[in-house]
């Protein structure tokens, strides 16, 4: 049975994918205490496709990465459903951490995280309210557009 959070999220027309299996030497996610931390989430789509490949500032809009970003907080929503069972269980977002596939001189990699802290805030209200950080970057792994991490608070 969907909580709250699902509900709201289906309602925006949004289900949470399988998560995507970690590609190098890590987990999708640890808990320790009340803290779920989740590893970085590429811009996978629900069949396994980047939903932006290459640079911001050159071969990405704004518009695209605003999507990646979302699509990225999407696969964090569905490794916290993974490692909780249950989104409802998240008590706060505490921090979203950005990374931008760019060239040097794009100053716009807040506008692209937008794309995923909108998505939390949407999701979760006020409880959604993150601290963030937004990093450019010369490469992401399979030259993803965007990758995001998360640490959230949790029952």
């Amino acid at each position: 049975m969907a909580g709250e959070i699902e509900k709201k999220l289906k309602e925006l027309g949004i289900e949470l994918p399988t998560p995507a299996a970690p590609i190098a030497n890590y987990v999708g996610f640890v808990r320790t205490g009340n803290l779920l931390v989740i590893s970085g989430q590429l811009c996978f789509d629900a069949d396994m496709k980047l939903v932006a490949k290459g640079k911001l500032g050159s071969s990405v809009s704004v518009e695209d990465g605003q999507k990646a970003a979302r699509t990225c907080a999407i696969n964090l929503l569905a490794q916290i459903k993974a490692g909780l069972g249950d989104l409802d269980k998240v008590v706060r977002v505490v921090r979203l951490g950005g990374f931008i596939n760019c060239e040097p001189d794009f100053i716009d990699t807040p506008k692209i995280m937008n794309g995923a802290s909108d998505l939390m805030v949407t999701a979760f209200a006020d409880k959604g309210r993150h601290a963030r950080t937004t990093i450019g970057v010369a490469a992401l792994p399979l030259d993803a557009a965007v990758e995001v991490e998360g640490m959230f608070e949790v029952s």
